[in-house]
């Protein structure tokens, strides 16, 4: 049986780039996921590209790399990402300070810009002006996700790539060096093992013996099918509770509780936004939960109906299109930054996930960790290293 000079585990966005990026460099290379069409992060994102968004130099270069990419990646892998540049609008509300909210703002390579609720209106016709206090603007890059890895993954096997369907029960791994991965059927070496698999990387490497400090939330939404409304902007709330969250959930005493189920570390929030697809599908969301159970059973009429109510006021004409709930497990770091590099004191075995902004980090880190594979470190890659959390 062939050794692959890597396994990369998970073919959402981050595998299906990083196995694209890996072959690219004349590595041998399999990715292996858990079905054809999985409900993970990547198949329900709004697939936002936040390139105006960098507030430091290391995200400020992140961010013009990626979009610099996004720009020319349906033609290098001759598939139609659905690449497009739109009006974002961050909308507050009635009791909102604009100039609180603009503080949150002031350190990003491209501030958005205040604008009143009639001009908010202007851009979105389908915004209630009188349910808003104004919004903040900018322009926003935007794909679709699936037609992103299908083009990924296209690209991928014209390089010569394997594509495996199976549930990886485990990593194979004798002593300090791991040799490849297990499935139900057989086992794939492998001479380096790549875990792309998001929110699942931190029980599959739980599995080996290694705790990592990647940590996840239940995000729910409502996937509607094409319908004959139109909107024209991505609409988000000018203050993300999200963020908050995710900072309480991933703090060091937190650990031991997201190896264990049944906790549920914080309490869920609700950040109400709207995004249309150019088949004219929308995705409208979000309930996140900090659930330590990734196989949950969650109550989808109720949050059905949260997430309708949320969008009463402000989007009124959307809030009873038809559609379906959905939910799926999201990664995420402690700072945002995802964790990307090898587990110490482990050979041959790496982890690339808990991407706060994935559509505008991934494509240029995934190319740089490939090329970084089989050159030089790179100093970049190097910052994202698991060992920036020493605990």
């Amino acid at each position: 049986m062939q050794t692959f000079d890597w396994i990369v585990v998970g073919n959402g966005l981050v595998g299906a780039a990083a196995s694209y990026e890996l072959a690219r460099q004349g590595l041998s290379v399999m990715v292996i996921d858990i079905a054809l069409d999985p409900a993970n992060a990547t198949r329900y994102s709004y697939g936002g590209i936040p390139y105006w968004s960098g507030s430091t130099p290391l995200t400020q270069q992140l961010c013009q790399e990626g979009i610099a990419k996004h720009r020319q990646l349906s033609d290098e892998l001759e598939g139609d990402t659905q690449f497009r540049e739109l009006d974002l609008l961050l909308t507050l509300g009635l009791d909102e300070d604009p100039a609180a909210a603009a503080s949150q703002y002031a350190a990003c390579e491209t501030p958005p810009r205040l604008i009143s609720a009639a001009e908010a209106q202007e851009l979105e016709p389908l915004l209630n002006a009188e349910a808003i206090a104004g919004a903040f603007t900018v322009r926003h890059g935007h794909v679709s996700p699936v037609a992103v890895v299908n083009a990924y993954n296209q690209a991928f096997q014209r390089l010569g790539g394997t594509r495996i369907i199976a549930p990886v029960l485990e990593v194979v791994r004798i002593k300090d060096k791991v040799t490849g991965v297990l499935t139900a059927k057989q086992a794939y070496p492998a001479k380096q093992v790549l875990v792309a698999a998001g929110a699942f990387s931190r029980a599959l490497l739980y599995q080996a013996n290694l705790s990592v400090p990647l940590y996840y939330t239940q995000a729910e939404l409502i996937e509607t099918p094409p319908i004959d409304l139109t909107l024209r902007a991505l609409i988000m709330p000018a203050h993300s509770h999200r963020f908050t969250l995710e900072t309480q959930a991933s703090q060091p005493n937190t650990n031991p509780q997201w190896d264990q189920p049944s906790h549920e570390i914080t309490a869920p929030i609700l950040d109400s936004g709207a995004i249309q697809f150019l088949d004219g599908h929308l995705c409208l969301g979000q309930i996140s939960r900090t659930l330590t159970d990734l196989a949950v059973e969650l109550a989808g009429a109720e949050s059905d109906r949260t997430l309708r109510a949320g969008l009463a006021a402000q989007l009124p004409a959307l809030a009873n299109v038809p559609g379906t709930w959905r939910h799926c497990p999201v990664s995420f770091s402690r700072d945002g930054l995802p964790l990307v590099g090898p587990l110490p004191g482990v050979d041959g075995l790496h982890l690339m996930a808990g991407f706060g902004g994935p559509f505008v980090y991934v494509p240029a880190i995934a190319q740089r960790f490939a090329q970084a594979a089989v050159g030089t470190p790179d100093p970049l890659i190097e910052t994202l290293a698991l060992s920036r959390f020493p605990e």
